[in-house]
């Protein structure tokens, strides 16, 4: 795959989470100028920034994977064994039962490789809920043990997310590495063989797109009847939804920003494009992460930059209290202007 170490195995600067901070705040005198996120909310009467209700629990089950891709915010790879314990698993199923919690969203890094992938999901899988798996698909390609998976997730109705840069080979293959589409497009034909993305099975399979280089992603829907079109034609591959969403200037797209010299105006591309609905609707207002040492964030990314969740609130899974929650004040910082941007960006993509 990607001939790519982590931040981490490099011992990169930007692998220290306050440093990343740092640059995207002070880099360059011009970033130093820009408008604040905090400024912005209040123009738009959200500040302070309080969640909706928690619906959503995204569990990072930790940070290896079976590659490592260039613009990743996690910074996974196969170089990294963070892996959260069983311990924190109980716990976060303790949570998933006291609460009202609708949907459970597994993420990593590769959240397949997790040892106890199959016994978390057989645990907190129930009808009515929702188990989204955030899948690479070329994990789907490799052992046997992973190519298996795929009948797993049909016999507990997870809704397969997963990353497909864009519909040709040349764009996948230079944002995740040599091989990454063909690999892809086996898994994409077996999970349709199951049933995934095809009418009336009721078996979600949607794709994620991230631009491959320093600019917003195009209009949803218009880029999802492209998918559609091409991934058709030239494959005969069906999938339900395509999700855009940008890529946040954090981890090693922070690192291709710096190197390319597309930081600063990345930067101002992302608060030009402030959009105040998006905002109304950003993910943290209804999402709880939860990395794999146990702790609470308001967001993936905030996660990944480790900006702690209000401590007046529970910051652990195993004190997890959905009215402190609710009642928190979110923690915001200029990367949050990659949420707010044009159409907004989530998990589940564009957000207006």
């Amino acid at each position: 795959m990607i001939k790519v170490h982590s931040l981490a195995s490099r011992s990169h600067t930007l692998s220290d989470p306050q440093t990343q901070l740092e640059v995207i705040n002070q880099h360059t005198p011009r970033l130093c100028t820009l408008p604040r996120f905090e400024q912005m909310l209040e123009q738009t009467g959200l500040w302070p920034l309080q969640p909706t209700q928690i619906e959503i629990l995204q569990i990072n089950l930790g940070y290896m994977c079976n590659m490592t891709c260039k613009h990743c915010h996690v910074d996974a790879g196969p170089d990294r064994t963070e892996m959260m314990s069983r311990e924190n698993l109980e716990a976060c199923i303790d949570a998933i039962e006291k609460s009202d919690i609708h949907t459970i969203d597994l993420t990593g890094g590769a959240p397949e490789m997790h040892p106890d992938f199959q016994w978390f999901v057989e645990r907190v899988s129930r009808p009515g809920r929702k188990i989204i798996v955030r899948s690479n698909l070329t994990i789907l390609t490799t052992s046997k043990k992973y190519r298996a998976f795929p009948e797993f997730f049909k016999k507990h109705g997870l809704e397969v997310t997963c990353s497909l840069p864009f519909y040709n080979k040349y764009t996948t293959d230079r944002q995740r590495g040599e091989g990454t589409y063909d690999r892809s497009i086996e898994a994409l034909r077996r999970l349709n063989e199951l049933g995934y993305g095809m009418p009336g099975t009721g078996l979600e399979l949607n794709l994620v797109y991230n631009p491959a280089g320093a600019f917003l992603p195009p209009d949803q829907s218009q880029l999802e009847d492209e998918f559609r079109k091409n991934l058709r034609e030239k494959h005969d591959v069906e999938f339900n939804r395509l999700f855009t969403i940008t890529n946040l200037p954090i981890s090693r797209y922070l690192e291709f920003l710096v190197m390319s010299g597309n930081l600063e105006e990345y930067m101002e591309k992302l608060v030009d494009a402030y959009n105040p609905a998006a905002a109304e609707g950003v993910m943290c207002r209804n999402t709880i992460s939860v990395n794999w040492q146990g702790y609470l964030f308001d967001c993936d990314f905030n996660q990944m930059l480790e900006i702690p969740i209000d401590e007046n609130s529970a910051t652990h899974i195993r004190d997890f209290d959905v009215r402190r929650l609710t009642e928190r004040a979110i923690k915001v910082n200029q990367h949050c202007f990659g949420c707010t941007a044009g159409a907004g960006s989530s998990c589940g993509g564009a957000t207006t």
